[in-house]
Formats: structure tokens, sequence, C-alpha cells
């Protein structure tokens, strides 16, 4: 099988997110990884949502994982066919996930198929850590970290154009609740509209986020502060007491999310000193926090040689503006880079495709990154 009939098998499952799950994709992948000699186990972590796990051992040596996730987001309007059923245009390879990040996914098999063909290249543990739930929250990573899996080394798929990718941005996202007082609405002056009160802090929580501009990570630039969904009022005519604000704060690496909650509380906190009554409801989860990996580690240098030689052009390391699964393997001590075939400006869009020659380069890709880490 060719790694494009993989990857339009792969696209035939429908992993939308919210929506079906993997349940009917990890099996068929579980049978892959059986069939190179791995051990394998599917772990269902929560309905619908398992995680596959694949284990080579090849003697003594570091354990090396290829990670990536299988659901992918909901197909949508828009397509110029089916999104479920692959098709090549123009070299592209179209389909929902072909990009993010199902590629990834049928290029790690095919190396890990290679590796398994090829033993006497490498010495270690082979991993192919395979997700569930990346889309939305991230649960399958970090109910594989919560197991403590010990992995040295980890290449994560997502799209970089087949170039390294050394950090990402996290995402924290606040829901606050501003408190005003219930009235009618024909005598709005006797209650405390929680919108209008709400509209009091919008200039504050712009005011934090210009500060944050003046911090810059060389790779992926400054954190940021705004308000993506405000929800308010129970009937046409009554005054709310009561206005939700979903905060989404992006984290540059280097930044916690423990510092990030304290500053927007000490903003909420000096809004209460002027009347605005505003507090932190919950935590909405989120994929995670940043990470990044020094860009002088040996898995760097693999990975931009491994890109080189198959065909990437003055491969550099990058930065990554938005969260991915990376950092709930850095929490658990691996190093690694992210890296797949594909772009992220065509992800998460009808007629997301794939380039035929960056997947099938991506297979060399994969496999040389894993034989330099795992020499002999």
């Amino acid at each position: 099988m060719s790694v494009t009939d993989t990857l339009a098998r792969l696209v035939a499952y429908d992993t939308q997110n919210p929506g079906p799950g993997e349940g009917e994709c990890a099996p068929w992948i579980a049978g892959r990884l059986a069939a190179l000699g791995a051990e394998v186990t599917i772990d269902g972590f929560a309905p619908g949502r398992p995680n596959v796990i694949g284990r080579i051992a090849n003697g003594p040596g570091p354990v090396f994982a290829f990670n990536t996730h299988m659901d992918v987001v909901p197909a949508g309007e828009g397509w110029s066919g089916d999104a479920f059923t692959l098709r090549e245009r123009d070299g592209h390879l179209v389909g929902r996930g072909a990009c993010d990040a199902k590629g990834s996914l049928a290029a790690m098999l095919h190396a890990m198929e290679a590796l398994a063909a090829d033993r006497a290249t490498w010495s270690g543990t082979l991993l192919g850590v395979f997700v569930a739930d990346e889309e939305v929250s991230s649960r399958g990573a970090k109910h594989l970290a919560s197991t403590r899996p010990g992995i040295d080394f980890v290449v994560v798929g997502e799209p970089s154009g087949n170039a390294p990718i050394i950090a990402h941005k996290g995402s924290l996202r606040p829901r606050v609740v501003v408190r005003g007082r219930t009235a009618h609405s024909g005598t709005p002056d006797l209650g405390l509209n929680a919108i209008y009160q709400a509209g009091l802090l919008l200039p504050r929580i712009a005011a934090l986020h210009a500060r944050l501009r003046d911090i810059v990570h060389p790779l992926v630039g400054s954190p940021s502060l705004t308000v993506t969904r405000a929800e308010a009022g129970i009937a046409d005519n009554i005054v709310p007491d009561r206005c939700a604000l979903l905060l989404d704060r992006r984290l540059v690496p280097g930044e916690t999310e423990g510092d990030a909650v304290a500053v927007i509380e000490a903003m909420l906190a000096e809004a209460a000193a002027d009347g605005i009554t505003a507090a932190i409801e919950a935590l909405v989860p989120t994929t995670g926090g940043p990470a990044e990996t020094k860009p002088d580690h040996p898995i760097v240098a693999a990975a931009l040689v491994a890109a080189a030689r198959h065909g990437v052009a003055d491969p550099t390391p990058a930065g990554f503006q938005g969260a991915c699964d990376f950092v709930h393997f850095r929490n658990i001590g691996a190093e690694g880079v992210v890296l797949g075939p594909g772009d992220l400006a065509v992800a998460h869009k009808p007629d997301e495709f794939v380039p035929r020659a960056a997947l099938e380069a991506a297979v060399g890709i994969y496999a040389d990154i894993a034989r330099a880490m795992l020499a002999r």
C-alpha cells in the first residue's frame, strides 16, 4: 500500500471533532502497527476517544516516539467534492485531514514500516503514539502524559512544510463573569446592567493586551489577550445581572499559566476599585501551554539534515503561532520537534490538501530523524 493509499483510508474515516470520535479509525491503525510486529495498545480513555500506541523494541537505547492526532475539525461547507474521499488535483491530495494531520499520520506509519523492516540500522525503542481529541482540548495527549511514559525524543506531526518547528504558543481561556443587578427593562435605572459594566472592562482588557506586546519571543512573537465570546441576559425584558466574557490568552515559551492568571486577576482587582465587579469563574480547557526545544539540541540538527536531504529548501528552525500536543511531551521530559507535510494556511479550510510530493518526502524525513536519534 502506498502512502497515498494509506492517507485515502485515513481520510475516509469520519473523525470530526466534535463528532463521531476516533473509535472506528483507531482499530485500523492498530492493525497496521500490529502487522509491523509492534506491541499494540488501544487505550480508550473516554467513550469513543481511544489513543493507539504501537511499540517496537529493538535492543538497548533511547525511546523515540512519532506522535500525531487522529481527529479532524468539522468538514463544514464549501467543498468541491466529498470531504472524506481523497482526490488528487494538480499534485495536491484533497480531503478533510489531509493536511492536519492525517498526512503526518500516514507518513509516520510508513516510516515505522521502513524502520521495522531495517532493524539493523538502529537500536532502542520506537513508538507510534496516535492520540484522540487534539482539535478540542488535547484529552488524548494529556491522558497519555498522565501515565508518565518514558519517552526521550518525539516528532509531533503537524503541517510545517516538512521543516522543523521548535517552539509554539500556548493557550489559556479564562471565563470572566461581570456582575450587575437585575431590574425590569422598563425601569433600567433601578438595576445595574452587567453588559454596560462589561463594556467598561473591555478597554482594560485591550490595555493589558497592548502591554503584552512588549514581550517578544524570537520564534513565536508576542503573547496576546482578546475576547472571543460574550454571553448575557435571561429575558428580553430584564436588565442582566451577569455578563460572561471568554478571554483568549496566548502564551509564549517562558510564560506560565499561573503567572498569566495572576496578571488578569490583578487587572480585575484594579477594575473593582472603580466599581466594576468581575472575577474569573473558570478556566475553559484548551490544548495546553507553550513549549520549545533549544535550537542546538541534536534532534533539531537531525531534523534539519533530514529535511534538506529530502528536498526542503534551506530549512531553518521555526515557531508556530498555534498550540499543539508537543507541550505534553515536553512536560514529561521528551525533547523534540514539530514537523509534517502540508501548510498550516490551508488547514481547517474547505478543500484542505497536502502536496503529494511533500507527503512522500515526509516518510523519508521521519525515518531519517528516528535513525539519527536511535543510532547504534
